[in-house]
């Protein structure tokens, strides 16, 4: 399977999952890249992915927006994007998926399972802001700015309307972040630029058809949807780094 094939078969899945559950496309999309792409060429076409998707969804999808909510997410964004930006270059991808998706491989389906998901009220605020930083340098690692707070806000036990708010708005803002410091860091190259044209057009369509059967599903729907498919990109991410280690 040629570069090409692989990089649009990784946007269409990419944004179909992003307009279904309101992130995901970096998760999803790099379970497609990691095994063709260069590391840091897969992270600038998935924060690039994601950003258009959140715009696409910004525009269609419009419910539960709540300032107060997502500010303290969006402070601690805002902090944490550089950090991640820092150390891409340092950090080990690989292993990083590994830990990722053995995090989200074992903790995902224990939630999926249980009758009665553990709620947590406690930490208000501050607890957010952390949160949204941890969210925000994972978006500056490749564009997975929506895993750590989407988890959060559904052990918050948050409707799925101020649920998807949160995580679009603030995968929005974080992304564009992103996205403009790895513009000044010189990430977006030369070889990048035609493989935008290639991510944006094939994401189009899936990112809106996600998007429309969204509206439709219920609260209960929404939250296993949600845990299924960090469930998937976990075990995605899992094998994926793990086979490049052995490689080693």
């Amino acid at each position: 399977m040629d570069l090409y094939t692989v990089v649009v078969i990784g946007a269409v899945c990419a944004g179909f999952v992003q307009g279904l559950s309101g992130f995901g496309f970096g998760l999803t999309a790099m379970s497609f890249w990691a095994w063709t792409l260069d590391p840091k060429i897969a992270a600038t076409l998935a924060v690039f992915g994601s950003l258009t998707g959140q715009i696409i969804a910004a525009v269609t999808v419009r419910r539960g927006f709540d300032w107060r909510r997502l500010a303290p997410f969006l402070l601690g964004g805002l902090v944490g994007v550089p950090i991640g930006v820092t150390i891409l270059p340092i950090i080990d991808m690989q292993a990083f998926k590994v830990a990722l998706g053995g995090l989200l491989v074992i903790w995902c389906p224990a939630m999926l399972l249980a009758q009665r998901l553990p709620r947590i009220n406690a930490g208000g605020r501050i607890a957010d802001a952390v949160v949204g930083g941890v969210g925000g340098m994972m978006g500056g690692l490749g564009g997975f700015t929506g895993t750590v707070p989407t988890l959060w806000c559904v052990l918050r036990g948050l409707p799925k309307d101020e649920q998807r708010s949160i995580i679009q708005n603030f995968n929005l803002s974080a992304l564009l972040v992103t996205m403009a410091v790895y513009l000044s860091k010189g990430l977006v190259t030369r070889e990048v630029l035609p493989l935008f044209a290639i991510v944006a057009p094939a994401m189009l369509v899936p990112t809106l058809l996600g998007g429309r059967l969204y509206v439709g599903i219920s609260e209960a729907r929404f939250r296993q949807i949600v845990l299924s498919l960090l469930s998937c990109s976990g075990v995605a991410l899992l094998v994926s780094g793990v086979s490049e280690l052995m490689k080693r």
